[in-house]
């Protein structure tokens, strides 16, 4: 056996898997936005499977609140950018395939370009912006999404968008078709157990293998849903064909962030206005200022009685993005900040 096939003979040994099969995945394009708890060990097994191409799209940076699920990183890649560490280190990994970084934040202006160059795409987000994002690009572009989502101990698996005897399955939107945000904190708020993360990485990169491969019975049309804690899983079937109208891109909201260090100068020289709105538990714990209105009363209880910007906060800076897109709708003159990271970046960078 050649020695770029050895590498790979345990999976060509599968009933069904051969060395035309094992060219399918060396031929693959797949695209993996997001190298969080879920983006890391899809990749890395991605890339020992031999996936021919590897698009890691990512914006962020390598931070100590990532280091207990996000398996690719260690603390010497701490201010690193992600999608430059998980290229490189999954180079390594496997030489005979090509990783492509895109260091960008994917938005309603770059990512129908970004998609042309794959086959498929892995979703490894972790907000629900990015993920309807996803799916109406995906449905745009006549691509197939391979979804998971995790909470506490909770997770999900499906696959999007495939295509079908001339139809096309179920997506996102036929089992969501909105989310109030607002009511669903994330990781970085309502806590995640860290295997769970590496669990649904993985039957999400099952799922590109699979779909690739053309092996076994993809999730399309059904979503599995795993309990951490019970070990019990099970699948609801969704559908055999999709029932939403997907015609154009939602444009994404550009939210105002200041960074820590700029939030700190500012408010000693009272140039800012704080708003909390974390709950009153995480209130309790910490805090750095400012008034206190949770963003499920904020459209009740916030008022603006200063000229000064506002800056809002919260544990990541997902909650206090979505207050400033409600809060510069009512107030389209004035200035709404988010802490960018929220206070997870604050006491790491402070």
């Amino acid at each position: 056996m050649q020695p770029d096939l050895l590498r790979y003979s345990c999976q060509m040994a599968l009933p069904g898997f051969d060395e035309g099969t094992q060219d399918l995945l060396q031929n693959a394009r797949v695209l993996i936005v997001g190298t969080g708890g879920l983006g890391c060990p899809a990749a890395q097994y991605l890339a020992a499977a031999g996936v021919g191409t590897l698009g890691i799209a990512d914006f962020d940076t390598v931070s100590v609140g990532n280091l207990h699920r996000q398996v690719l990183f260690t603390p010497e890649e701490i201010g690193q950018m992600k999608a430059l560490v998980a290229c490189e280190k999954l180079q390594r990994q496997n030489p005979g395939i090509k990783l492509v970084p895109h260091v960008l934040k994917v938005t309603s202006a770059n990512v129908m370009e970004l998609l042309q160059e794959y086959d498929l795409v892995l979703d490894g987000t972790d907000n629900f912006d990015a993920k309807y994002l996803l799916n109406d690009a995906c449905v745009l572009a006549g691509k197939p999404l391979v979804y998971g989502a995790i909470y506490q101990f909770e997770g999900q698996v499906a696959v999007w968008n495939v295509k079908q005897q001339g139809s096309f399955s179920p997506n996102y939107r036929d089992v969501y078709p909105e989310v109030d945000a607002s009511q669903v904190p994330n990781c970085t708020e309502g806590g995640v157990i860290p295997t769970l993360a590496g669990m649904i990485g993985c039957m999400q990169a099952n799922e590109v293998i699979k779909y690739i491969t053309k092996t076994g019975d993809v999730l399309a049309g059904k979503m599995l849903l795993v309990d951490a804690q019970t070990m019990l899983s099970r699948i609801i079937k969704i559908g055999a064909v999709t029932k939403t109208s997907i015609t154009s891109l939602s444009q994404t909201e550009e939210v105002p962030t200041v960074s820590p260090e700029e939030l700190q100068q500012g408010l000693e020289a009272e140039l800012y206005e704080l708003v909390d709105v974390r709950s009153l538990a995480e209130r309790e714990a910490f805090d750095i200022g400012g008034e206190h209105i949770p963003l499920a009363e904020l459209d009740e209880e916030f008022h603006l009685t200063t000229e000064k910007p506002v800056v809002f906060y919260c544990a990541s800076g997902k909650r206090s993005a979505e207050a400033v897109k409600r809060l510069q709708k009512r107030y389209p003159n004035r200035q709404m900040i988010s802490l960018d990271g929220g206070l997870k970046a604050w006491l790491e960078q402070l």
